[in-house]
């Protein structure tokens, strides 16, 4: 992202839409934890907040600091997570999906556009436009991004401090070969995710 709102963004606004909402998850990938999911109306009458890009990119404090003026700035602002007992039961793609119009529906201000990471959501009953790498080209999509990895992670280090074998506060529950060696030595939490667990493990998890 060159930095500032993306030209989608700004013809969305030229179109009539005032409110445009970000939507983006992180978590999808990991062992352990929940996916979180942020969907964000930030204020276009004002400039982007300089410094926000895809939260793969930025350091953890600067991602810190960026959430917290994004969260000061944003129109409106809502999470939802998508339980490891959801991913389980309903896939984590479609889970993702539950979550994500959780989000939506939290905000205290319907957007007029919604802008998703991603390809389109066929299971998302909510009139979206799917951005491919849209985290790293769309200002809106880039501070839900921010956030909600800013969220996981802090949720992640809270419970490392419960499950400290499996260095969740360095990995965020991903499958580091320190985190898939204390797996084989420690077995499951209740936070992993047994299938996720099974594939990395070459399906040699004991239950």
């Amino acid at each position: 992202m060159a930095g500032g709102w993306s030209a989608f963004e700004r013809s969305l606004r030229a179109a009539g839409a005032a409110h445009i909402a970000g939507v983006d998850e992180v978590g999808r990938g990991p062992l352990a934890g929940p996916v979180v999911v942020c969907a964000v109306i930030m204020p276009a009458e004002r400039r982007a907040i300089a410094g926000v890009t895809d939260s793969k990119q930025l350091g953890a404090a600067e991602r810190e600091r960026l959430a917290a003026r994004i969260r000061q700035d944003a129109v409106a602002l809502a999470l939802a997570a998508a339980s490891v007992r959801e991913i389980a039961r309903w896939n984590v793609y479609q889970a993702t999906a539950r979550a994500m119009a959780r989000a939506l529906a939290r905000l205290p201000r319907a957007p007029d556009e919604v802008l998703v990471d991603g390809k389109p959501i066929k299971t998302l009953a909510v009139a979206h436009h799917a951005i491919v790498g849209g985290d790293a080209k769309c200002y809106s999509i880039a501070c839900a991004s921010i956030v909600a990895k800013v969220v996981r992670d802090r949720l992640m280090t809270r419970l490392a401090a419960r499950y400290p074998d499996f260095g969740w506060e360095r990995n965020a529950g991903y499958g580091t070969p320190t985190h898939i060696a204390a797996l084989r030595t420690h077995g499951l939490t209740a936070h992993h995710r047994v299938q996720f667990c099974r594939t990395a493990l070459g399906g040699q998890l004991e239950l």
